[in-house]
């Protein structure tokens, strides 16, 4: 078995005897100049994603070897998830290392959103979570946007150092790390990039000068993200492409909005009221009578209310509820990975209807 040879896309090591673990490549791939591993192959030309045997636990060992370097950190956040992308304890797993946060995927949120507010957001919720950074910056991997202000910037504060790149799976970690190969080297797609979780398997180095590197890192597994119950056809429709049009709906009390068949929500009590709602363009929402919200489901799961498809509705848990009295302030209500819900004047009861075990959280409005 070959172990000094490193897959190119996802990090892992390149063996040649066991199929169905990281690394794998048939013997043939070792005479290519640019060895990747069999996964590797088969998601970068046929956008298919293998599975891999590591735990969740597995990639949080891998970083926090990270704790032990003198380096630099970039820590990737969605914004369109931050609950669901911020990685609990992160300090720890970093040590005395300064943090750069960096806020992904700007290009979704409405251009009505002032950057500088999402900054200090952002700046903020790190903050009450226990993370001190050194400076917030916005960035869209997808579309190239503020890479070239981030570059400088990382530039500007690694003094030479490593610079590890940390954060969830599907936050973008490795299309943001070909954007900065491509800027400073000219060479695309250098590290495998998919919509799939858990495609980088090992530290992959990038050399910024003779001393020192920069490493993309496993992202890190959030099981109470929607991402990881759905079929890769439904985690494409619940993925934001491009810029999020927020949908209006007044609602009377005892009305339900069904975010496909994913999520419901109950307005339970209060004054007629808007709700606002920010979600991939592609997931239709239902209003109904709360009365008729159950049997809805019951006989059009999969069908009208949609997605799930077949695939999904085999591994997505049952939905369970939670009730939240909303006070006097403008809040939105986060589903995580899915999107929000914003009640621009409070003082009113509502449920959520959401997967077991994907994470609902209220927070002053970011909108």
């Amino acid at each position: 078995m070959t172990s000094k040879l490193i897959c190119q896309g996802c990090g892992a090591d390149i063996q040649t005897e066991l199929p169905d673990q990281p690394g794998f490549a048939p013997p043939s791939a070792l005479e290519r100049d640019d060895i990747i591993c069999k996964r590797c192959f088969r998601l970068k030309n046929y956008n298919e994603v293998q599975d891999v045997p590591y735990q969740d636990d597995d990639f949080l060992e891998m970083l926090n070897q990270i704790a032990d370097t003198d380096s630099l950190i970039v820590n990737l956040v969605d914004i369109f998830d931050f609950n669901g992308s911020f990685i609990p304890g992160i300090s720890r797993l970093t040590g005395n290392n300064p943090i750069i946060l960096v806020g992904n995927k700007m290009d979704i949120l409405p251009k009505s959103v002032n950057p500088n507010k999402v900054k200090q957001w952002l700046k903020k919720s790190a903050s009450e979570r226990g993370l001190k950074v050194e400076a917030v910056y916005l960035i869209s991997a997808h579309k190239g946007e503020g890479i070239e202000e981030l570059a400088a910037a990382i530039e500007r504060s690694r003094n030479k150092k490593d610079v590890y790149v940390v954060g969830t799976t599907n936050v973008g970690k490795s299309t943001f790390i070909n954007r900065l190969i491509n800027r400073t080297s000219g060479i695309k797609d250098a590290i495998t990039t998919s919509y799939f979780p858990g495609t980088t398997l090992g530290f992959i180095g990038i050399p910024l000068d003779d001393a020192a590197s920069l490493f993309d890192t496993p992202g890190v597994i959030h099981r109470h993200q929607m991402a990881h119950y759905m079929s890769d056809k439904d985690l494409k429709l619940i993925t934001p492409k491009k810029e999020v049009k927020p949908r209006v709906y007044q609602l009377n009390d005892q009305q339900t909005l069904y975010f496909g068949g994913l999520t419901r929500l109950d307005f339970e009590e209060g004054e007629r009221s808007s709700f606002i709602c920010y979600l991939s363009n592609d997931i239709p929402i239902h209003r109904t009578k709360l009365e008729k919200a159950d049997e809805l489901y019951t006989n059009h799961l999969g069908e009208l209310l949609s997605p799930p498809d077949l695939e999904t509705m085999e591994h997505l848990p049952e939905l369970k509820t939670q009730t939240y009295r909303i006070k006097d302030r403008k809040t939105d209500i986060v589903v995580s990975g899915l999107g929000w819900v914003t009640i621009p004047e409070g003082n009113v009861s509502v449920t959520v209807h959401a997967p077991e075990g994907v994470k609902v959280s209220l927070r002053d409005s970011l909108i």
